[in-house]
């Protein structure tokens, strides 16, 4: 008697919300903690490095998946998803929340350290499973709804994080407590997926031979993404200084004429995702555009409207980068390679994150201001675009084994 073929798992709504939400955990490292840093550095004023260790403190973590996502997406090959992702979420919750016990500064800055652990594996499982759950066209769907969430799940972490910060220093870590709540989740819906080997075994027809690691397609999304990542983070990073050399002082008047072109970032997922069916080459020539050219209008801005203007270009730009990247790296990669291949994309994405600061002080000395820094960096997303237009491929890539 022949034994029936089990049909192989279908994701749906419950693993798709689950990753999307998973997806938002490392923001919360960030995002979470801007409004705390006053707070913090006031109560380690004993200490004559806290102006310098508290904001080093918040960007611990994005240094930390920058140089593990590349070991974190080898585990993801050789020990599967699931399991990584349940402790590393796990671990983020406990170590996130760790700080609320922790008296001394040095150790809180380890624990971020620590966080950033957690963050690599989560970051990296996270991008392979959407590889693995879903095709092109489902991997584009669910990416675009993250960034379409995003701007509205930022504003909602900032107001819940300023409100903890009002009760006490440490208090804002408790908003680390969302990790336990993602990991239930994941325990109720996340499962192991299947390769192609595992179904052509399932079937009796037996499995091919492994394919070569696709190192030319992983060099060219890991460099791209480098540049893609460090002008990301230019504004991100340094607006704040723009609007202080456009004689904009008030945070409250900074944070009245920043709502709508804030916003912008869901017109990028929109685009993203109209744009899907031309290919990445397109794709990515009109991020790195919107991101160039908006810098570089905020640069040249002689008042708020024109950095308005500029933000508008630059959010719409944001709102493209992340998917943008994540799809067209994901067509390069077999079931067999997807967690290395996402761990070089989350350690160039990140490495980005830490040379931009860099970058953007060299060419501020060379400028002479952050306007002008700006305008080179806005430049130098234009070149890039032009650069990507011609050594890409027209196409995505033959779709990967999933």
């Amino acid at each position: 008697m022949t034994t029936p073929i089990k049909a192989p798992r279908q994701p749906g709504i419950p693993q798709g919300l689950t990753i999307v939400l998973a997806g938002f955990l490392p923001i919360i490292a960030i995002v979470s903690m801007f409004p705390a840093v006053p707070a913090m550095i006031a109560h380690f004023a004993s200490d004559p490095a806290a102006q310098t260790k508290v904001p080093a403190m918040v960007s611990a973590p994005g240094l930390t998946v920058a140089v593990l996502a590349l070991f974190a997406g080898l585990m993801v090959d050789k020990f599967g998803r699931r399991r990584l992702l349940l402790v590393s979420t796990a671990l983020y919750g406990f170590v996130g929340i760790a700080p609320m016990f922790l008296v001394d500064l040095d150790q809180i800055y380890v624990s971020r350290l620590v966080l950033g652990v957690a963050e690599a594996a989560i970051l990296t499982t996270v991008n392979t499973l959407i590889g693995d759950y879903w095709d092109q066209q489902g991997r584009n769907r669910w990416l675009t709804l993250q960034g379409l969430i995003g701007p509205f799940f930022g504003s909602a972490v900032i107001f819940t994080s300023g409100y903890l910060a009002a009760m006490s220093w440490n208090s804002v870590f408790l908003i680390y407590g969302a990790g336990f709540l993602v990991f239930f989740a994941m325990l109720a819906f996340i499962y192991e997926p299947e390769s192609d080997e595992t179904a052509r075994k399932m079937l009796g027809i037996g499995a091919e031979a492994s394919t070569p690691f696709p190192w030319a397609g992983v060099l060219l999304f890991g460099v791209v993404t480098l540049f893609g990542g460090a002008l990301y983070y230019v504004f991100i990073i340094n607006g704040g200084m723009v609007w202080k050399e456009l004689g904009v002082m008030d945070p409250a008047e900074i944070g009245r004429l920043t709502t709508i072109p804030s916003m912008f970032v869901i017109a990028g997922a929109g685009i993203f995702w109209a744009t899907t069916r031309f290919g990445p080459r397109i794709q990515l020539t009109i991020f790195l555009l919107l991101l160039g050219s908006g810098l570089a209008v905020i640069g040249m801005a002689e008042d708020w409207k024109g950095m308005v203007a500029g933000m508008a270009l630059q959010q719409t730009g944001a709102g493209m980068a992340v998917p943008t990247l994540i799809a067209w790296a994901q067509g390069y990669l077999p079931f067999e390679h997807r967690g290395r291949g996402m761990g070089v994309w989350t350690s160039a994405f990140f490495f980005g994150q830490f040379v931009s600061p860099l970058l953007v002080s060299a060419a501020r000395v060379y400028s002479g201001s952050m306007q002008g820094a700006f305008v080179i960096a806005g430049l130098l997303g234009v070149v890039i675009a032009l650069v990507t237009w011609f050594i890409v491929a027209p196409r995505q890539p033959a779709p990967a084994a999933a």
